[in-house]
């Protein structure tokens, strides 16, 4: 080994277990207001090797504009997927993390940039697909939104001028999310094999079946359920359920709907 292989630890990853993950790693930026911005996102994700962009609902098409400042990642450009809401882009991911100022309307587990990273990578190497996700320009994510994050990165910015251009907020979260991937370690596989993880689309077909529950059973008795149902899902986020998991829970949920149905009509 080289005496810069001793001293740089991740000079010793092989690049090709890197690129693995980084497939996985999806960066979606959500009502995008100025089209420039899109090509420095594109730009900021090929300097650090990521390529999956994504575009929800954009309000301006791209333009030349948006190939400048792309700077040579137009692969990268022309190759954004689209969709027209945010649940329709993360239904298939593992992980949902919404990048955003503090917000206390949102009780979300907050994670710094380095961490998130970490997180987003572990998840990405174990086979799953990961989403950064990244708001309006003025406004960001809003609470509809980030109701679907399972976390939130929060950028320690200047408190004194925290103003952080989408491009930048990005460029921070590629070269956190670039040396997350070089520092990772082939996964070892588990002795028993574990179903697939739950997709995003799965999760939240439970968390509505359970809310509908909730109120068939009268849980709430009258109390406003969103403050349950926030605690509630963050319970069940926190215990990173497969698909066989889900399925079991919704089949007791739905055996609590037909006796709660059951029992009105007596």
């Amino acid at each position: 080994m080289s005496t810069e292989s001793k001293s740089n630890p991740l000079a010793a990853v092989p690049e090709a277990e890197a690129l693995v993950a980084a497939d996985r790693l999806w960066i979606v930026l959500v009502g995008t207001q100025h089209p420039g911005n899109i090509g420095s996102a594109a730009r900021a994700l090929k300097t650090m090797g990521l390529g999956r962009l994504v575009l929800v609902a954009p309000e301006t098409a791209l333009n030349a504009e948006s190939t400048a400042l792309a700077a040579g990642a137009d692969d990268v450009l022309d190759g954004a997927a689209r969709f027209e809401t945010l649940a329709d882009a993360v239904a298939d991911c593992r992980l949902v993390l919404g990048c955003t100022a503090r917000s206390r309307r949102i009780a979300l587990d907050e994670l710094l940039p380095r961490a998130a990273a970490e997180r987003a990578v572990t998840a990405a190497a174990g086979g799953g697909e990961v989403a950064l996700v990244f708001g309006r320009e003025r406004t960001g994510l809003n609470n509809d939104e980030l109701q679907l994050c399972h976390a939130a990165v929060h950028i320690p910015a200047n408190p004194a001028y925290s103003s952080l251009n989408l491009a930048a907020a990005v460029q921070v979260l590629a070269y956190e999310l670039r040396l997350a991937l070089l520092a990772a370690t082939v996964p070892v596989e588990p002795f028993e094999p574990r179903d697939p993880p739950a997709s995003h689309a799965q999760l939240e077909g439970l968390f509505a079946q359970l809310g509908d529950t909730l109120d068939a059973i009268d849980f709430h008795k009258g109390r406003a359920p969103e403050s349950a149902m926030r605690k509630l899902r963050r319970l069940y986020l926190r215990a990173d359920l497969d698909e066989r998991e889900v399925r079991l829970l919704r089949g007791i949920l739905s055996d609590a709907q037909r006796m709660a149905m059951l029992a009105g009509r007596r």
